[in-house]
Protein backbone atom coordinates (compact mmCIF):
# COMPACT_ATOMS: atom_id res chain seq x y z
CA UNK A 1 0.00 0.00 0.00
CA UNK A 2 1.51 3.53 -0.99
CA UNK A 3 1.12 5.86 1.94
CA UNK A 4 1.33 9.04 0.42
CA UNK A 5 4.01 11.19 -0.61
CA UNK A 6 5.67 13.91 2.21
CA UNK A 7 3.83 16.76 3.28
CA UNK A 8 6.64 19.14 1.37
CA UNK A 9 5.85 17.54 -1.99
CA UNK A 10 2.13 17.46 -1.66
CA UNK A 11 -0.30 19.92 -2.95
CA UNK A 12 -3.15 19.00 -1.50
CA UNK A 13 -3.58 17.09 2.00
CA UNK A 14 -7.12 16.48 3.53
CA UNK A 15 -6.56 15.02 7.10
CA UNK A 16 -8.65 13.14 8.78
CA UNK A 17 -11.95 14.61 7.20
CA UNK A 18 -15.34 13.45 9.28
CA UNK A 19 -18.69 14.78 8.03
CA UNK A 20 -21.81 13.07 9.19
CA UNK A 21 -25.46 14.17 8.06
CA UNK A 22 -28.72 13.44 10.49
CA UNK A 23 -28.50 9.92 10.77
CA UNK A 24 -25.61 8.91 8.60
CA UNK A 25 -21.87 9.08 8.88
CA UNK A 26 -20.77 9.95 5.27
CA UNK A 27 -17.26 10.34 5.70
CA UNK A 28 -15.43 8.77 9.18
CA UNK A 29 -11.95 10.00 9.25
CA UNK A 30 -10.88 10.16 5.37
CA UNK A 31 -7.41 11.10 4.81
CA UNK A 32 -6.61 11.72 0.91
CA UNK A 33 -3.48 13.71 -0.96
CA UNK A 34 -2.23 15.02 -4.16
CA UNK A 35 0.76 15.82 -5.74
CA UNK A 36 1.85 17.93 -8.21
CA UNK A 37 1.64 16.87 -11.62
CA UNK A 38 -0.24 13.92 -10.77
CA UNK A 39 -3.71 12.24 -11.78
CA UNK A 40 -5.23 11.32 -8.77
CA UNK A 41 -8.40 8.55 -8.90
CA UNK A 42 -10.95 8.60 -6.40
CA UNK A 43 -13.58 5.68 -6.77
CA UNK A 44 -16.16 3.99 -4.70
CA UNK A 45 -19.56 2.58 -5.20
CA UNK A 46 -22.35 4.92 -4.95
CA UNK A 47 -22.25 6.37 -1.36
CA UNK A 48 -19.01 5.58 -0.70
CA UNK A 49 -18.20 9.28 0.37
CA UNK A 50 -16.72 10.09 -2.86
CA UNK A 51 -19.10 13.45 -3.31
CA UNK A 52 -18.64 14.32 0.07
CA UNK A 53 -14.85 14.37 0.06
CA UNK A 54 -14.89 16.73 -2.81
CA UNK A 55 -17.71 19.30 -1.25
CA UNK A 56 -15.57 19.45 1.70
CA UNK A 57 -12.95 20.21 -0.78
CA UNK A 58 -15.22 22.74 -2.76
CA UNK A 59 -16.74 24.20 -0.23
CA UNK A 60 -20.51 23.26 0.14
CA UNK A 61 -19.77 21.17 2.85
CA UNK A 62 -17.85 22.05 5.94
CA UNK A 63 -16.21 19.38 7.67
CA UNK A 64 -17.09 18.04 11.15
CA UNK A 65 -13.48 16.90 12.02
CA UNK A 66 -10.15 17.24 10.43
CA UNK A 67 -8.17 19.33 8.51
CA UNK A 68 -7.21 20.54 4.88
CA UNK A 69 -3.63 21.95 3.66
CA UNK A 70 -2.27 23.69 0.52
CA UNK A 71 1.26 23.58 0.26
CA UNK A 72 1.75 22.45 3.44
CA UNK A 73 -0.02 25.40 5.23
CA UNK A 74 -3.69 24.92 6.78
CA UNK A 75 -6.72 26.46 5.44
CA UNK A 76 -10.59 26.86 6.19
CA UNK A 77 -12.82 26.79 2.98
CA UNK A 78 -15.88 28.10 4.20
CA UNK A 79 -17.66 28.52 0.67
CA UNK A 80 -17.14 27.46 -3.24
CA UNK A 81 -15.73 30.83 -3.64
CA UNK A 82 -13.33 30.94 -0.51
CA UNK A 83 -12.13 27.17 -2.92
CA UNK A 84 -11.83 28.72 -5.78
CA UNK A 85 -9.55 31.82 -4.41
CA UNK A 86 -7.57 29.32 -3.31
CA UNK A 87 -6.77 27.71 -6.65
CA UNK A 88 -9.54 24.96 -6.36
CA UNK A 89 -11.54 24.22 -9.41
CA UNK A 90 -14.20 21.39 -9.86
CA UNK A 91 -15.80 20.11 -12.98
CA UNK A 92 -19.33 18.12 -11.97
CA UNK A 93 -20.56 15.58 -14.06
CA UNK A 94 -23.74 17.75 -14.36
CA UNK A 95 -21.98 20.70 -15.99
CA UNK A 96 -22.39 24.46 -14.09
CA UNK A 97 -23.00 26.05 -17.76
CA UNK A 98 -25.84 28.50 -18.76
CA UNK A 99 -26.71 27.40 -22.21
CA UNK A 100 -28.04 31.13 -23.50
CA UNK A 101 -24.83 32.70 -22.93
CA UNK A 102 -21.76 32.68 -24.78
CA UNK A 103 -18.62 30.39 -24.31
CA UNK A 104 -16.94 33.53 -22.81
CA UNK A 105 -19.58 35.40 -21.00
CA UNK A 106 -19.82 31.26 -18.93
CA UNK A 107 -15.86 31.28 -18.61
CA UNK A 108 -15.80 35.10 -17.06
CA UNK A 109 -19.42 34.66 -15.52
CA UNK A 110 -19.11 36.83 -12.01
CA UNK A 111 -15.82 37.79 -12.88
CA UNK A 112 -16.34 39.51 -15.96
CA UNK A 113 -13.47 41.94 -17.66
CA UNK A 114 -14.22 45.44 -17.76
CA UNK A 115 -12.99 48.71 -19.14
CA UNK A 116 -14.91 52.28 -18.02
CA UNK A 117 -17.66 50.52 -16.54
CA UNK A 118 -18.65 48.34 -19.16
CA UNK A 119 -17.89 44.84 -20.20
CA UNK A 120 -15.04 44.30 -22.60
CA UNK A 121 -16.25 41.45 -24.55
CA UNK A 122 -12.83 41.80 -26.78
CA UNK A 123 -10.78 41.15 -24.17
CA UNK A 124 -13.11 38.49 -22.44
CA UNK A 125 -12.88 36.44 -26.36
CA UNK A 126 -9.01 37.31 -26.78
CA UNK A 127 -8.68 35.75 -23.06
CA UNK A 128 -10.93 32.59 -24.04
CA UNK A 129 -9.12 31.87 -26.98
CA UNK A 130 -5.80 31.73 -25.19
CA UNK A 131 -7.29 29.52 -22.84
CA UNK A 132 -8.51 26.89 -25.02
CA UNK A 133 -4.54 27.28 -27.09
CA UNK A 134 -3.67 26.19 -23.53
CA UNK A 135 -5.36 23.19 -23.80
CA UNK A 136 -4.86 22.59 -27.10
CA UNK A 137 -8.29 22.79 -28.83
CA UNK A 138 -10.61 25.12 -30.98
CA UNK A 139 -13.69 26.62 -29.73
CA UNK A 140 -15.45 30.12 -31.17
CA UNK A 141 -16.11 31.93 -27.48
CA UNK A 142 -18.77 33.55 -29.00
CA UNK A 143 -20.80 30.37 -29.76
CA UNK A 144 -23.74 30.07 -27.18
CA UNK A 145 -23.06 27.05 -25.04
CA UNK A 146 -26.64 25.28 -26.03
CA UNK A 147 -25.26 24.85 -29.43
CA UNK A 148 -21.68 23.23 -28.35
CA UNK A 149 -21.33 19.27 -28.07
CA UNK A 150 -21.14 17.58 -24.57
CA UNK A 151 -17.18 17.39 -25.52
CA UNK A 152 -17.03 20.40 -26.23
CA UNK A 153 -19.27 22.00 -22.93
CA UNK A 154 -16.39 20.35 -21.52
CA UNK A 155 -13.42 21.80 -22.27
CA UNK A 156 -15.26 24.71 -21.63
CA UNK A 157 -15.78 24.19 -17.67
CA UNK A 158 -12.20 23.06 -18.02
CA UNK A 159 -11.29 26.89 -19.52
CA UNK A 160 -13.37 28.23 -17.13
CA UNK A 161 -11.27 26.32 -14.32
CA UNK A 162 -8.01 27.93 -15.82
CA UNK A 163 -9.22 30.94 -16.04
CA UNK A 164 -9.42 31.39 -12.58
CA UNK A 165 -5.36 29.83 -12.15
CA UNK A 166 -6.02 26.59 -10.46
CA UNK A 167 -3.98 24.44 -8.92
CA UNK A 168 -6.20 21.62 -8.71
CA UNK A 169 -8.97 20.44 -11.03
CA UNK A 170 -11.56 17.86 -9.90
CA UNK A 171 -12.89 16.11 -12.57
CA UNK A 172 -16.39 14.32 -12.06
CA UNK A 173 -17.12 11.45 -14.38
CA UNK A 174 -15.68 13.43 -17.11
CA UNK A 175 -15.34 10.84 -19.71
CA UNK A 176 -19.21 9.37 -18.76
CA UNK A 177 -21.31 10.83 -21.90
CA UNK A 178 -18.07 11.04 -24.58
CA UNK A 179 -17.18 8.83 -27.63
CA UNK A 180 -13.78 6.83 -27.29
CA UNK A 181 -12.02 9.64 -29.79
CA UNK A 182 -13.39 12.54 -27.23
CA UNK A 183 -12.17 10.50 -24.46
CA UNK A 184 -8.70 9.96 -26.03
CA UNK A 185 -8.91 13.75 -26.32
CA UNK A 186 -9.78 14.70 -22.76
CA UNK A 187 -6.92 12.80 -21.97
CA UNK A 188 -4.63 14.40 -23.95
CA UNK A 189 -5.48 17.38 -22.45
CA UNK A 190 -4.87 15.60 -18.59
CA UNK A 191 -1.93 14.69 -19.78
CA UNK A 192 -0.70 18.49 -20.98
CA UNK A 193 -2.62 19.80 -17.25
CA UNK A 194 0.01 17.07 -15.51
CA UNK A 195 2.77 18.41 -17.82
CA UNK A 196 1.84 22.09 -16.35
CA UNK A 197 2.74 20.75 -13.05
CA UNK A 198 -1.30 21.11 -12.24
CA UNK A 199 -2.81 18.24 -10.03
CA UNK A 200 -5.96 16.49 -10.87
CA UNK A 201 -8.78 14.77 -8.94
CA UNK A 202 -10.34 12.14 -11.42
CA UNK A 203 -13.46 10.31 -10.42
CA UNK A 204 -14.69 7.31 -12.36
CA UNK A 205 -16.77 4.46 -11.94
CA UNK A 206 -14.96 2.89 -15.40
CA UNK A 207 -11.92 0.81 -14.00
CA UNK A 208 -10.78 0.37 -17.87
CA UNK A 209 -9.53 4.05 -18.04
CA UNK A 210 -7.73 4.58 -14.50
CA UNK A 211 -5.25 2.48 -15.82
CA UNK A 212 -4.71 4.96 -18.74
CA UNK A 213 -4.78 8.09 -16.86
CA UNK A 214 -4.19 7.44 -13.30
CA UNK A 215 -0.87 7.69 -11.00
CA UNK A 216 -2.76 6.16 -7.58
CA UNK A 217 -6.03 5.73 -6.79
CA UNK A 218 -7.53 5.76 -3.60
CA UNK A 219 -10.82 3.67 -2.82
CA UNK A 220 -13.55 4.70 -0.55
CA UNK A 221 -16.11 2.46 0.66
CA UNK A 222 -18.30 3.14 3.24
CA UNK A 223 -17.54 6.64 4.00
CA UNK A 224 -14.07 5.16 5.10
CA UNK A 225 -10.44 5.06 3.50
CA UNK A 226 -9.80 1.37 2.11
CA UNK A 227 -6.26 2.41 0.67
CA UNK A 228 -4.25 3.72 -1.25
CA UNK A 229 -2.66 1.90 -4.63
CA UNK A 230 0.03 3.02 -7.06
CA UNK A 231 -1.56 2.14 -10.43
CA UNK A 232 1.63 -0.05 -11.60
CA UNK A 233 1.15 -2.26 -8.44
CA UNK A 234 -2.47 -2.70 -8.56
CA UNK A 235 -4.63 -4.45 -10.76
CA UNK A 236 -8.49 -4.40 -11.88
CA UNK A 237 -9.18 -7.22 -9.21
CA UNK A 238 -7.56 -5.67 -6.68
CA UNK A 239 -9.59 -2.59 -7.18
CA UNK A 240 -12.83 -4.58 -7.48
CA UNK A 241 -12.40 -6.42 -3.94
CA UNK A 242 -11.62 -3.37 -2.42
CA UNK A 243 -14.80 -0.99 -3.72
CA UNK A 244 -17.09 -3.84 -2.59
CA UNK A 245 -15.35 -5.39 0.70
CA UNK A 246 -15.46 -9.31 -1.46
CA UNK A 247 -14.02 -10.64 -3.79
CA UNK A 248 -16.10 -10.75 -7.04
CA UNK A 249 -14.91 -13.67 -8.79
CA UNK A 250 -16.54 -12.96 -12.14
CA UNK A 251 -17.33 -8.97 -13.50
CA UNK A 252 -19.99 -10.63 -15.33
CA UNK A 253 -23.02 -13.13 -13.80
CA UNK A 254 -22.76 -17.01 -15.64
CA UNK A 255 -25.93 -17.32 -17.66
CA UNK A 256 -27.44 -19.73 -20.17
CA UNK A 257 -28.94 -18.17 -22.57
CA UNK A 258 -32.66 -20.49 -23.61
CA UNK A 259 -34.52 -18.26 -25.94
CA UNK A 260 -38.17 -18.86 -27.52
CA UNK A 261 -40.24 -17.19 -29.07
CA UNK A 262 -39.93 -13.54 -31.88
CA UNK A 263 -40.81 -10.42 -29.34
CA UNK A 264 -39.86 -7.90 -31.28
CA UNK A 265 -39.49 -7.28 -35.14
CA UNK A 266 -38.20 -4.40 -36.92
CA UNK A 267 -38.31 -4.00 -40.42
CA UNK A 268 -36.49 -0.66 -42.78
CA UNK A 269 -37.06 1.44 -40.12
CA UNK A 270 -36.00 5.10 -41.33
CA UNK A 271 -35.54 8.64 -39.41
CA UNK A 272 -33.96 11.22 -41.55
CA UNK A 273 -30.00 10.29 -42.15
CA UNK A 274 -30.21 9.18 -38.11
CA UNK A 275 -31.86 5.73 -38.49
CA UNK A 276 -31.80 4.16 -42.27
CA UNK A 277 -33.40 0.97 -43.29
CA UNK A 278 -32.97 -0.93 -39.68
CA UNK A 279 -34.19 -4.24 -39.43
CA UNK A 280 -33.71 -6.88 -37.12
CA UNK A 281 -35.55 -9.13 -34.28
CA UNK A 282 -35.42 -10.02 -30.72
CA UNK A 283 -36.33 -13.45 -29.17
CA UNK A 284 -37.75 -14.24 -25.96
CA UNK A 285 -35.03 -14.83 -22.96
CA UNK A 286 -32.59 -13.48 -25.41
CA UNK A 287 -30.28 -10.26 -24.64
CA UNK A 288 -29.75 -8.46 -28.10
CA UNK A 289 -26.87 -5.82 -27.26
CA UNK A 290 -26.58 -2.73 -29.40
CA UNK A 291 -22.94 -1.61 -29.73
CA UNK A 292 -21.35 1.26 -32.21
CA UNK A 293 -20.37 4.87 -31.66
CA UNK A 294 -21.84 8.11 -30.30
CA UNK A 295 -24.21 9.04 -32.58
CA UNK A 296 -24.33 5.79 -34.85
CA UNK A 297 -28.19 6.17 -34.43
CA UNK A 298 -28.25 3.16 -32.07
CA UNK A 299 -30.31 5.76 -29.39
CA UNK A 300 -32.44 6.93 -31.92
CA UNK A 301 -33.58 3.29 -33.76
CA UNK A 302 -34.96 2.64 -29.80
CA UNK A 303 -37.02 5.91 -29.74
CA UNK A 304 -39.15 5.30 -32.55
CA UNK A 305 -39.33 1.93 -31.29
CA UNK A 306 -40.76 3.28 -28.20
CA UNK A 307 -42.95 6.28 -29.66
CA UNK A 308 -40.81 8.92 -28.71
CA UNK A 309 -39.83 10.05 -32.07
CA UNK A 310 -41.78 8.95 -35.60
CA UNK A 311 -40.26 6.96 -38.20
CA UNK A 312 -40.30 8.44 -41.90
CA UNK A 313 -40.81 4.56 -42.84
CA UNK A 314 -41.27 1.09 -41.53
CA UNK A 315 -42.55 -1.54 -39.39
CA UNK A 316 -42.90 -2.72 -35.94
CA UNK A 317 -44.02 -6.03 -34.98
CA UNK A 318 -45.49 -7.34 -31.69
CA UNK A 319 -45.62 -10.79 -31.09
CA UNK A 320 -45.67 -10.98 -34.83
CA UNK A 321 -48.40 -8.25 -35.09
CA UNK A 322 -47.63 -4.92 -36.79
CA UNK A 323 -48.24 -1.77 -34.67
CA UNK A 324 -48.21 1.84 -34.91
CA UNK A 325 -46.10 3.49 -31.90
CA UNK A 326 -47.96 7.33 -31.58
CA UNK A 327 -46.28 8.03 -28.44
CA UNK A 328 -44.88 6.08 -25.37
CA UNK A 329 -48.72 5.16 -24.69
CA UNK A 330 -48.78 3.16 -27.20
CA UNK A 331 -45.61 1.33 -26.43
CA UNK A 332 -46.41 0.67 -22.60
CA UNK A 333 -49.88 -0.80 -23.69
CA UNK A 334 -47.65 -3.06 -25.96
CA UNK A 335 -46.10 -3.64 -23.36
CA UNK A 336 -42.25 -1.96 -24.20
CA UNK A 337 -40.45 -0.07 -21.94
CA UNK A 338 -37.34 1.87 -22.29
CA UNK A 339 -34.97 2.62 -19.60
CA UNK A 340 -33.26 6.19 -21.53
CA UNK A 341 -29.46 6.46 -20.97
CA UNK A 342 -30.11 9.95 -19.37
CA UNK A 343 -32.30 8.81 -16.06
CA UNK A 344 -32.08 12.13 -14.42
CA UNK A 345 -33.69 14.35 -17.03
CA UNK A 346 -35.56 11.53 -19.09
CA UNK A 347 -36.34 8.40 -16.94
CA UNK A 348 -37.21 10.37 -13.73
CA UNK A 349 -38.93 13.38 -12.64
CA UNK A 350 -36.32 14.58 -9.69
CA UNK A 351 -38.40 16.98 -8.08
CA UNK A 352 -41.15 14.69 -7.23
CA UNK A 353 -40.64 11.72 -4.27
CA UNK A 354 -39.36 7.95 -5.92
CA UNK A 355 -43.00 6.72 -4.96
CA UNK A 356 -44.50 9.27 -7.35
CA UNK A 357 -41.67 8.34 -10.19
CA UNK A 358 -42.44 4.58 -9.45
CA UNK A 359 -46.23 5.52 -10.16
CA UNK A 360 -45.68 7.70 -13.45
CA UNK A 361 -46.19 4.85 -15.96
CA UNK A 362 -48.40 2.88 -13.45
CA UNK A 363 -51.40 5.46 -12.84
CA UNK A 364 -54.21 3.54 -14.94
CA UNK A 365 -53.54 0.84 -12.20
CA UNK A 366 -53.64 3.02 -9.18
CA UNK A 367 -56.36 5.57 -10.22
CA UNK A 368 -59.91 5.09 -9.07
CA UNK A 369 -62.41 7.49 -10.55
CA UNK A 370 -60.43 10.59 -9.67
CA UNK A 371 -58.40 9.33 -6.80
CA UNK A 372 -55.18 7.97 -6.80
CA UNK A 373 -55.17 4.78 -4.43
CA UNK A 374 -51.88 5.75 -2.70
CA UNK A 375 -51.97 2.19 -0.36
CA UNK A 376 -51.82 0.21 -3.60
CA UNK A 377 -49.21 2.35 -4.89
CA UNK A 378 -47.14 2.27 -1.53
CA UNK A 379 -47.35 -1.10 -1.31
CA UNK A 380 -46.44 -2.43 -4.84
CA UNK A 381 -43.47 -0.44 -4.70
CA UNK A 382 -42.11 -1.01 -0.78
CA UNK A 383 -42.09 -4.50 -2.94
CA UNK A 384 -39.36 -3.39 -5.66
CA UNK A 385 -37.91 -1.82 -2.58
CA UNK A 386 -37.06 -4.93 -1.12
CA UNK A 387 -36.26 -6.96 -4.02
CA UNK A 388 -34.07 -4.55 -5.71
CA UNK A 389 -32.73 -3.65 -2.60
CA UNK A 390 -32.81 0.20 -3.33
CA UNK A 391 -31.52 2.41 -0.49
CA UNK A 392 -34.03 5.54 0.47
CA UNK A 393 -35.14 6.76 3.48
CA UNK A 394 -37.99 6.45 2.60
CA UNK A 395 -40.83 6.59 -0.02
CA UNK A 396 -41.31 10.06 0.20
CA UNK A 397 -37.65 11.03 -0.27
CA UNK A 398 -36.94 13.21 -3.34
CA UNK A 399 -35.28 11.60 -6.45
CA UNK A 400 -32.77 13.54 -7.18
CA UNK A 401 -30.93 12.35 -3.72
CA UNK A 402 -30.36 9.36 -4.39
CA UNK A 403 -27.01 7.77 -5.48
CA UNK A 404 -26.85 7.02 -9.09
CA UNK A 405 -27.58 3.20 -9.07
CA UNK A 406 -30.25 3.80 -6.61
CA UNK A 407 -31.86 6.50 -9.41
CA UNK A 408 -31.90 3.07 -11.90
CA UNK A 409 -33.05 1.16 -9.54
CA UNK A 410 -36.43 3.40 -9.50
CA UNK A 411 -36.37 3.57 -13.04
CA UNK A 412 -36.45 -0.27 -13.23
CA UNK A 413 -39.05 -0.65 -10.55
CA UNK A 414 -41.35 1.36 -12.11
CA UNK A 415 -41.09 -0.04 -15.75
CA UNK A 416 -41.32 -3.76 -13.70
CA UNK A 417 -44.45 -2.94 -12.33
CA UNK A 418 -45.82 -2.81 -15.65
CA UNK A 419 -45.14 -5.85 -16.49
CA UNK A 420 -43.36 -5.61 -19.82
CA UNK A 421 -42.35 -8.10 -21.97
CA UNK A 422 -39.59 -6.10 -24.08
CA UNK A 423 -37.08 -4.38 -22.25
CA UNK A 424 -34.87 -1.68 -24.27
CA UNK A 425 -32.19 -0.81 -21.51
CA UNK A 426 -29.89 2.69 -23.05
CA UNK A 427 -26.68 2.24 -21.31
CA UNK A 428 -28.29 0.35 -17.83
CA UNK A 429 -24.94 1.45 -15.92
CA UNK A 430 -24.14 4.51 -17.24
CA UNK A 431 -21.91 6.04 -13.54
CA UNK A 432 -23.18 3.44 -11.82
CA UNK A 433 -20.26 1.36 -9.02
CA UNK A 434 -19.07 -2.26 -10.12
CA UNK A 435 -21.59 -3.52 -7.28
CA UNK A 436 -24.20 -1.90 -8.36
CA UNK A 437 -23.75 -3.25 -11.86
CA UNK A 438 -23.46 -6.46 -11.11
CA UNK A 439 -27.09 -6.41 -9.56
CA UNK A 440 -28.61 -5.30 -12.82
CA UNK A 441 -26.64 -7.64 -14.60
CA UNK A 442 -27.92 -10.36 -12.31
CA UNK A 443 -31.86 -8.65 -12.80
CA UNK A 444 -31.58 -8.73 -16.60
CA UNK A 445 -30.18 -12.16 -16.44
CA UNK A 446 -33.46 -13.12 -14.29
CA UNK A 447 -36.13 -11.25 -17.00
CA UNK A 448 -34.69 -12.98 -19.33
CA UNK A 449 -35.50 -16.29 -17.68
CA UNK A 450 -38.85 -15.19 -17.15
CA UNK A 451 -38.91 -14.48 -20.97
CA UNK A 452 -38.84 -11.00 -21.60
CA UNK A 453 -37.00 -10.02 -24.55
CA UNK A 454 -34.06 -7.08 -24.04
CA UNK A 455 -32.53 -4.84 -26.05
CA UNK A 456 -29.24 -3.61 -24.62
CA UNK A 457 -27.58 -0.64 -25.76
CA UNK A 458 -23.95 -0.14 -24.42
CA UNK A 459 -20.74 1.56 -25.06
CA UNK A 460 -18.83 -0.24 -23.29
CA UNK A 461 -17.13 -3.71 -25.36
CA UNK A 462 -16.58 -5.44 -22.35
CA UNK A 463 -20.55 -5.07 -20.88
CA UNK A 464 -21.17 -5.52 -24.44
CA UNK A 465 -19.17 -8.90 -24.56
CA UNK A 466 -19.95 -10.08 -21.56
CA UNK A 467 -24.04 -10.00 -20.99
CA UNK A 468 -25.48 -10.11 -24.88
CA UNK A 469 -26.49 -13.33 -26.97
CA UNK A 470 -26.35 -11.25 -30.07
CA UNK A 471 -24.64 -8.38 -30.87
CA UNK A 472 -25.53 -6.03 -33.82
CA UNK A 473 -23.39 -3.11 -34.80
CA UNK A 474 -24.39 0.44 -36.15
CA UNK A 475 -22.67 2.89 -38.05
CA UNK A 476 -24.54 6.34 -38.94
CA UNK A 477 -27.53 5.07 -38.68
CA UNK A 478 -27.27 1.89 -40.25
CA UNK A 479 -26.35 -1.77 -39.08
CA UNK A 480 -23.28 -2.41 -39.82
CA UNK A 481 -22.57 -6.48 -39.01
CA UNK A 482 -24.41 -8.90 -36.76
CA UNK A 483 -22.29 -10.86 -34.47
CA UNK A 484 -23.81 -14.47 -33.30
CA UNK A 485 -21.17 -16.45 -31.98
CA UNK A 486 -20.61 -13.68 -29.36
CA UNK A 487 -18.47 -16.28 -27.18
CA UNK A 488 -15.44 -16.02 -29.87
CA UNK A 489 -16.05 -12.28 -30.69
CA UNK A 490 -13.11 -9.94 -30.05
CA UNK A 491 -13.56 -6.29 -29.25
CA UNK A 492 -11.24 -5.30 -31.97
CA UNK A 493 -14.08 -7.17 -34.21
CA UNK A 494 -16.81 -4.29 -32.60
CA UNK A 495 -14.77 -1.62 -33.11
CA UNK A 496 -13.98 -2.14 -36.67
CA UNK A 497 -17.47 -2.42 -37.86
CA UNK A 498 -18.15 0.60 -35.44
CA UNK A 499 -16.10 3.08 -36.99
CA UNK A 500 -16.35 1.84 -41.09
Amino acid sequence: MITGSPADKCLLEMRGISKSFVGVQALKNVSFNLRRGEVHVLIGENGAGKSTLIKALGGAHLPDTGEILLDGQPVRISSPTASQHLGISIIYQEFNLIPELSVCENIFLGREKTRNGFIDAAEEHRLSLQLFKRIGITVDPSKRCSELTVAQQQTVEIAKALSVNAKIIVMDEPSAALSQKEVDHLFKIIRDLKAQGMGIVYISHRLDEIFQIGDRITVLRDGQLVGTQDVKATSRERLIEMMVGRPLEMEFPEHKSRPGKERLRVQNLCRGKAVRNVSFSVRAGEILAFAGLVGAGRTETMRLIFGADQPDSGQIFVDGVEVRMRGPRDAIRNRICLLTEDRKNQGLVLIHSVQENFGLPNLDRYVRGRLLDHKREYSEFAGYVESLKIRIANQDQMAMTLSGGNQQKVVLSKWLATNADIFIFDEPTRGIDVGAKYEIYLLMHKLADEGKAIVMISSELPEILGMSDRIIVMHEGCIKKEISDVANARQEDILSAAIT
